[in-house]
């Protein structure tokens, strides 16, 4: 594609960008309900001491980019404490930083365990100090490497980014020319050339580990957000990460560790309250998602979900079977629902309903055929009063 001139775009999907699109819906109706403006997740500040605070106790389960074990120990060591850290995290988290000492001794200046020089103790330049300062005189973005060329040696920025291609591609023939042009650039401005060529040596050294800031950046914004949610609106943000894991039991029980281990609620499976996905209720009770049962599809649970906005709740197994299709909802889903605990508010004990499923799913059909030839159901007469099993969600 290069060779040819033409210009190639990568389009990737971001599951991360859903959840915080499904955080802010329930935080958004829990904010209408109570009189508040919608919150608009772009304009959350970027300091946030409650936010930061949870990032160097790393407390970074499901949180973007950062909560594998190897992270979270970074985290540890860096103790991260504004978005600029943020940044240099996730450029700092891969294979080259990690193996070439880089993080230690980005770790070591932050902490005031090393000399800020920029870039080096022997060998730096002053006018590189507002290039270095953000990194505390480590090169670690390729940005930087441009921006060093420009300041010592007058290099356009297109200029610049060829000597940044010719760093990363290690071309010696190209990386000849580009220290010959270096140094001459440097010399224009008044720069010693020994030291000129020094950090040029230094440039290109830490070149080939240097990330894309701006692509360090956009992924820093989007842990920070998912964050700062997890801070401030936990019980939705675990809601909706759970929501996108349902069909990963696993990954689903671990979160719901976490939720446990920041002290959040959260309710069985429920025929009467759930809801495909995981949600908040009215108490901030995290409601577990129908889908994650498995066994149990869409299908299923949207033909639940219908006969109770259009009925009410469900009184007991009998109700749900009468009032629902029994090809959407048939023995096995049925099974599924039972065993995961979705009926145990309305009684009996599983094993009870088990045993009744089968004479459940006889009269629903019988209740069907009734219903067609437009004779009188018996379920309302023999079943609880709706009142009383409102009452009981109440």
């Amino acid at each position: 594609v290069e060779y040819a001139g033409l210009v190639k775009f990568d389009f990737l999907g971001l599951r991360t960008l859903t959840i915080i699109n499904w955080a802010l819906e329930m935080i958004n109706k829990r904010r209408a309900k109570n009189g508040e403006p919608p919150l608009d997740i772009a304009a959350i500040p970027l300091d946030d001491k409650k936010s930061f605070d949870m990032l160097q106790r790393s407390e970074t389960t499901a949180v973007f980019q950062l909560e594998s074990r190897g992270m979270k120990d970074l985290i540890k060591r860096l103790q991260p404490d504004c978005f600029e850290d943020m940044i240099a995290l996730v450029a700092l988290f891969r294979p080259g930083p990690l193996q070439s000492g880089m993080v230690d001794n980005f770790i070591d200046r932050k902490h005031g365990r090393e000399e800020i020089s920029y870039p080096d103790v022997q060998w730096q330049h002053e006018s590189l100090k507002p290039v270095l300062e953000p990194t505390y005189g480590i090169i670690l973005y390729q940005e930087q490497v441009m921006q060093i060329a420009q300041v010592l040696s007058g290099y356009t920025l297109g200029g610049a980014d060829m000597l940044r291609r010719a760093m990363g591609k290690k071309k010696p023939e190209e990386m000849a020319k580009q220290r010959s042009v270096f140094a001459e650039g440097a010399e224009k401005n008044g720069i010693n050339a020994e030291l000129a060529m020094k950090i040029f040596d230094l440039v290109e050294k830490f070149a080939g580990y240097g990330f894309n800031k701006s692509h360090s950046a956009a992924y820093a914004l989007v842990s920070y957000q998912t964050l700062w949610l997890k801070a401030h609106y936990p019980a939705e943000f675990m809601a909706a990460v759970m929501t996108a894991d349902m069909d990963n039991t696993e990954k689903v029980v671990g979160l719901v560790d976490e939720c446990w281990r920041m002290g959040l609620k959260i309710l069985p499976p429920d025929i009467n309250s759930g809801l495909y996905h995981f949600h908040v209720n009215d108490d901030g009770e995290i409601v577990y998602g129908i889908g994650a049962i498995k066994g149990v599809g869409e299908g299923p649970i949207e033909a639940i979900i219908e006969a109770r906005n259009k009925g009410g709740y469900f009184r007991e197994l009998f109700d749900l079977c009468a009032r629902t299709d029994t090809k959407k909802l048939n023995r096995r889903v049925l099974e599924k629902l039972i065993m995961s605990g979705a009926f145990d508010r309305l009684g009996p004990h599983r094993a009870a309903l088990m045993n009744s499923l089968g004479d459940a799913l006889k009269a629903a059909d019988q209740h069907a055929k009734a219903e067609a030839i437009g004779q009188a159901d018996m379920f309302g007469v023999l079943a609880e009063e709706p009142e009383q099993i409102e009452q009981s969600y109440a």
